[in-house]
């Protein structure tokens, strides 16, 4: 039996392989000017001549167009912009847990809600589960208070993505980040 190939992870995070300068091997090119102008078609070679006159490179922006389309500029830059943009990209939001009781003191829910506001200010959703315990299931009204307290505290920074419900123990919501 044949061993299977694991899958890599790491080509998940690659940025594209952009050709410059003496890599293109076309004959020629839609060429982008420094400014952004415009240059018309021309030959790889002459692009090339051009760059070096302003101290840039020849960067391969759009392969399959026909002709293929190169732009002059800063290759490190460029290559620093798009793996920017690759990061921006990779981040999702996760879903981060505090848990609470009906009877948490004054301060320590104060550490609790600045925990959550740092979470949300990251972009991150909170889910905010409020565990009631024996004789706490009679008085249910004050979990559910509490719930609305936690939620007008962090009004400026969340928007209450599922509304306050209870099954079983817990009284659970889920905040997310307002959207500046």
């Amino acid at each position: 039996m044949g061993r299977r190939k694991k899958k890599d992870n790491r080509n998940r995070n690659r940025l594209p392989k952009v050709r410059v300068n003496e890599q293109i091997r076309v004959p020629r090119v839609l060429v982008i000017g420094p400014g952004g102008n415009n240059l018309g078609i021309m030959s790889v070679r002459d692009a090339i001549t051009i760059a070096e006159e302003h101290g840039l490179d020849v960067v391969e922006v759009s392969p399959n167009a026909n002709p293929p389309v190169v732009k002059i500029m800063d290759y490190g830059k460029y290559m620093y912009e798009l793996k920017k943009k690759q990061k921006k990209k990779d981040r999702t939001p996760e879903l981060k847990e505090i848990e609470l009781t009906p009877t948490i003191g004054e301060h320590d829910l104060q550490v609790k809600l600045k925990k959550a506001r740092e979470f949300l200010e990251k972009g991150h959703k909170v889910k905010i589960e409020i565990r009631m315990r024996g004789r706490q299931m009679l008085h249910t009204d004050l979990t559910h208070k509490l719930a609305e307290r936690v939620i007008a505290m962090l009004d400026e920074v969340a928007a209450v993505e599922t509304e306050p419900k209870q099954e079983g123990r817990f009284v659970h919501f889920v905040l997310k980040p307002r959207r500046r």
